[in-house]
C-alpha cells in the first residue's frame, strides 16, 4: 500500500523549477534571434515600397518634362499620392536644380522611428540610385 501512495505522489508532481527554467531560457534564445531577423525583413519592405514610389515619382516627372518643358516640384502635379504604407514612414519630397540642364533629384527621407535606421533614399533623372546598398 505504501507503494501505490508513493506512486500517485509521484505522478502528479508536475514539472520542476529547473525544467521550467530551461524553457525559458531556449524561448528567449530564439526570441533573441527571431525578433531582429523579423524587424529587419519589416524594414526591407517598407524600404521596397519607398522605392517603388520613387521610381514612379522619377517616371511621372520625367513625363511631365515632356509634356511641360520644366520639371516640378510639387507631387500633386505629377498625379502622384504617396501611399499611407510610405507616408507613415518617409517623407517623399522633389529637388529640383536648374542646370542646365535643368535636374531633379526624388528624396525619401525617413521619419523618425524603425525605419531612421534605412538613411535618404534618392534617385535622379537619369536613374542614379543612392546609397546603392540600399537598392
Amino acid at each position: 500500500m505504501r507503494t501505490t501512495q508513493h506512486r500517485q505522489r509521484y505522478s502528479q508532481r508536475g514539472f520542476t523549477l529547473i525544467e521550467v527554467m530551461i524553457v525559458m531560457l531556449i524561448v528567449a534564445i530564439l526570441a533573441a534571434v527571431a525578433v531582429p531577423a523579423y524587424q529587419d525583413s519589416v524594414r526591407k519592405g517598407r524600404r521596397a515600397s519607398a522605392q517603388g514610389v520613387l521610381m514612379d515619382v522619377a517616371q511621372r516627372e520625367q513625363q511631365y518634362y515632356i509634356d511641360a518643358r520644366a520639371f516640378t516640384a510639387d507631387l500633386a502635379d505629377l498625379g502622384v499620392s504617396v501611399p499611407d504604407d510610405v507616408s507613415d514612414y518617409y517623407t517623399i519630397t522633389i529637388e529640383l536644380e536648374a542646370g542646365p540642364p535643368p535636374d531633379f533629384v526624388v528624396v525619401a527621407t525617413p521619419k523618425t522611428g524603425p525605419q531612421a535606421v534605412d538613411g535618404k533614399l534618392t534617385i535622379d533623372r537619369a536613374g542614379k540610385r543612392e546609397p546603392a546598398e540600399k537598392w
